[in-house]
């Protein structure tokens, strides 16, 4: 490109992450037709479809997958430069995007919702789901934070423990053990389990880093319950495996099962009065809850804003 426009690669990123037409033009403040014509433009520049249209939505090419994270990248050093250094929460419109599980949507997004409504009405959060490209989303600047736990991560993440969080088992309210004083390992056992199989377990972005960012695999009390359960020569049943604790909980609260959930959620969810929770009959460690990010991000204002609003909220939890 002799004279590259910056206007359309803005209209491909925006595409990229949005793969819809209509709501990247309402992003971009265009019309539909406009972002079509722009995409026109960019491919006939390009030689290459970019996007093609999907059942669900606008799929992009293995050559707009490739240049994408670059692109991103280059406009966001771009707008950085031309940026004025100083940021002010009470009057940006900055959209800022949290990877997270339900644990945090369910604990953490209403408090986190609530500060930013009064301090920073007008930016807007996005709180997306985990997923196996989180690692390129954040070396490509389009998502700014990843909160969950984290056994390990490359050395440009930064990993700041903002939660500690104990487990409980929970059972339905009228479940034989709800009116237990204290249950046993042995009781416990006698019904089926819900388990939480959890997220990917590794995250890679080979290119960048040989080393793989690697999340908690599940809420399982780093096997203690396991360890209990062998050193007593017992072994429990799985009635089903969940992918999170919001569908660990909404099966507990219709069945026989019990599962293991993080407390401050189980405690929030027993307020609705379908669930009771037990105490573990063994001994279980707590678990670290981390809010992840680029390190070098912290230079600009609005990440390490919003990166202390994350821990203070956390912290009042």
């Amino acid at each position: 490109m002799a004279t590259p426009d910056l206007n359309l690669l803005r209209v491909f990123d925006v595409m990229l992450e949005e793969r819809n037409v209509t709501r990247a033009g309402a992003r971009l403040g265009l019309t539909q037709s406009a972002v079509s014509h722009a995409l026109n433009r960019l491919r006939y520049t390009l030689n290459d479809e970019l996007f093609l249209r999907g059942p669900s939505g606008m799929q992009p090419t293995p050559r707009a997958l490739e240049m994408g994270p670059q692109v991103h990248a280059a406009l966001n050093q771009l707008q950085a430069a031309l940026a004025f250094p100083d940021f002010d929460p009470a009057t940006s419109e900055r959209r800022f995007t949290v990877s997270a599980g339900s644990y945090a949507c369910g604990v953490l997004a209403p408090p986190l919702v609530g500060r930013l409504a009064v301090e920073a009405p007008l930016a807007e959060l996005v709180i997306m789901e985990r997923a196996g490209d989180v690692v390129e989303r954040l070396d490509a600047r389009r998502l700014d934070f990843l909160v969950g736990g984290v056994v390990s991560a490359p050395e440009r993440f930064a990993r700041d423990p903002i939660l500690t969080e104990t487990m409980a088992w929970v059972v339905a309210r009228n479940h034989p053990l709800a009116a237990a004083r204290a249950v046993t390992l042995e009781q416990l056992v006698e019904f089926p389990h819900a388990a939480i199989t959890g997220g990917p377990k590794e995250l890679r972005n080979p290119e960048a880093d040989r080393r793989a960012l690697v999340p908690q695999a599940s809420w399982e009390d780093a096997g203690a319950f396991e360890a209990a359960l062998a050193a007593r020569g017992l072994s429990r049943r799985l009635g089903v495996q969940v992918p999170d604790t919001y569908s660990a909980l909404a099966v507990v609260a219709r069945t026989n099962m019990a599962a293991l959930i993080p407390r401050r959620l189980a405690e929030l969810s027993a307020q609705s009065g379908r669930i009771t929770l037990i105490e573990p009959p063994y001994s279980s460690p707590s678990v670290e809850v981390t809010l992840l990010y680029l390190k070098e991000r912290l230079n600009e204002p609005a990440i390490a804003w919003m990166r202390d609003v994350i821990r203070d909220v956390a912290a009042g939890l």
